[in-house]
């Protein structure tokens, strides 16, 4: 008898079928956790220790191309008594929520994958921010996952009403919730997203209570928190690693560390979702190449003085637009070069085959 039901913890039909097709003599497991390249697997019989196998990491050019959390692979075992089980292959991702790496590297850092609801966690405190919103929205959108944002600590905020307007008329399209960990407001209407066969990831900065959410929805400590600084009412960042948990009612989330930052991968089209206000405006416009700065007949510009739009919203929007044009370009270049390098591997395959015949 299976010990896990892999419909309740996420599998789609879709992966099911590739999975058939193309590994009929592996077995299917889906990524719980990863450290410095060991893995946790959780399959129908139980949760097992792998490792890639030596194909993966030959044909890899990325970080992009190695097992994430949230990752369905094919193992080649499902129990791991005689030996970590080997990765031989990971099933298409149906989404996934990743940034560019701190620094000049134009590498990309996944944070979550095959994830259906990205919870975008943000505190009615001191770290309350609306253009750092607008980025995680946009990623999130970008993504493939549906964003939810969840806002914390309501219990140590004072004009609760005023902030959650305030986000919902930048969150477009997007379910909003004020919740309190501590007298557990908005909870319930929390756990009413996570149901069997779905998965959430909490996404967010460091400190603002997702491991905390995640105990409640647990119904245990299980999670180690971090108390709030007196300072400056942030929580202490305690999550290390990014996991993925079972959740008892059925479905599963993923816990991440918090991000002090979150750089941008391409995600032009997220931008687009994010600001449809102003990308509707846009269409108004007198010049259809309008650049909203200093054209007559600009309705973005009209918006802006007539207070439908604030000017820091606009702001951001053009900020992310070209950071996100910006990315595309450097990851276009990134992908000429990596199909470069599969060539000269193939080709070095090649040869080393027709010397051995």
């Amino acid at each position: 008898m299976s010990k896990f039901n892999l419909k309740e913890l996420g599998l789609k039909d879709s992966t099911a079928r590739e999975f058939e097709s193309l590994y009929k003599d592996k077995y299917l497991g889906r990524v719980v956790c990863e450290q410095k390249n060991c893995y946790r697997v959780v399959t129908e019989s139980g949760i097992i220790n792998a490792k890639v196998s030596g194909k993966i990491m030959y044909d890899a050019c990325s970080r992009e191309d190695y097992p994430a959390v949230g990752d369905w692979v094919a193992v080649d075992r499902d129990e791991d008594l005689q030996g970590d089980a080997i990765i031989h292959g990971i099933l298409k991702r149906y989404s996934k929520f990743s940034r560019k790496v701190a620094g000049v590297k134009n590498d990309e850092q996944i944070i979550a994958v095959n994830i259906d609801i990205a919870f975008i966690t943000m505190s009615l405190n001191s770290n309350f921010n609306l253009r750092r919103l607008e980025r995680y929205i946009s990623t999130a959108w970008e993504s493939g996952a549906k964003p939810v944002v969840v806002l914390t600590k309501a219990d140590l905020c004072e004009d609760v009403e005023e902030k959650l307007s305030e986000v919902l008329d930048i969150a477009i399209g997007v379910d909003v919730l004020a919740v309190s960990s501590l007298t557990n407001e908005g909870i319930d209407k929390l756990k009413q997203y996570i149901t069997k066969g779905k998965t959430a990831a909490f996404i967010g900065s460091s400190g603002v209570g997702k491991s905390t959410l995640i105990n409640k929805l647990l119904g245990d400590e299980r999670l180690k928190v971090g108390e709030v600084r007196q300072g400056d009412e942030k929580g202490k960042h305690t999550t290390t690693y990014r996991e993925l948990i079972l959740i008892p009612n059925g479905g599963v989330v993923i816990d991440t560390p918090g991000m002090r930052e979150l750089h941008i991968m391409d995600i032009s089209e997220g931008v687009e979702n994010s600001f449809k206000d102003i990308e509707e405006l846009a269409l108004n416009c007198k010049f259809k190449n309008c650049t909203h700065n200093a054209e007559p007949g600009c309705a973005v510009k009209k918006a802006i003085q007539d207070g439908i739009i604030s000017e820091d919203r606009y702001k951001n929007y053009i900020k992310l637009k070209k950071e996100a044009e910006f990315m595309a370009k450097k990851e276009k270049t990134k992908r000429m070069r990596d199909s470069k390098k599969v060539k000269v591997k193939k080709n070095n395959c090649k040869k080393g085959l027709e010397e051995l015949v």
